[in-house]
């Protein structure tokens, strides 16, 4: 059965966006962007919210046109222009870039989508994502920690009552100081 894994930035402070959407203290450089391609391109399907989904449609389908693109933003390009994607909106009807469109996340939909066959499902999107964490369908959390303390913004963990023990399935540190912390439900 394939997996849910929910890959997210954030930084040391629990936040996944600074104030106004602020993404500039990600610290992705080469070696963190060919490290995304690599996982990424395996997954299956992506999955994400819709304001996730209009981020990444406003650059990422003619990133690699750009002649100052590097080799790991153009590889990406390609990777997401291909992937089937997922997008759950109630506002959004219609999508490009082999997007399917589901107003709403029903676990009984998620866990058919589960059992087919391919890769595994990458979880974009903190709202999406914390919708599925509530239902119990992320089988791994892949965080990535950025050396950096935003202050304020958005909390990449909304205020939940249940407890939830994770079992860490792995460490790494890049050259940049970002640090995956991967880890089962």
């Amino acid at each position: 059965m394939r997996k849910i894994i929910m890959a997210m930035q954030v930084s040391l402070d629990g936040f996944f966006e600074g104030p106004d959407r602020d993404l500039s203290w990600h610290m992705v450089d080469d070696e963190l962007h060919c490290h995304f391609n690599e996982q990424l391109a395996a997954m299956g399907a992506f999955l994400d919210g819709r304001v996730t989904y209009e981020l990444m449609a406003e650059f990422w389908p003619t990133a690699d046109a750009d002649p100052g693109a590097s080799a790991p933003v153009a590889e990406f390009a390609h990777i997401w222009r291909e992937m089937p994607k997922i997008v759950y909106s109630r506002t959004l009807t219609t999508a490009g870039w082999n997007t399917t469109v589901v107003p709403e996340v029903v676990a009984e939909e998620v866990l058919a989508l589960k059992s087919q066959p391919g890769g595994d499902l990458a979880l974009g999107g903190a709202n999406l994502a914390d919708t599925f964490r509530r239902l119990g369908l992320i089988d791994e959390y892949w965080l990535y920690v950025h050396p950096v303390l935003v202050g304020r913004g958005h909390p990449l963990f909304k205020p939940e009552d249940k407890t939830v023990q994770l079992r860490l399935l792995e460490t790494r540190t890049f050259g940049n100081g970002v640090t995956l912390l991967r880890y089962a439900a």
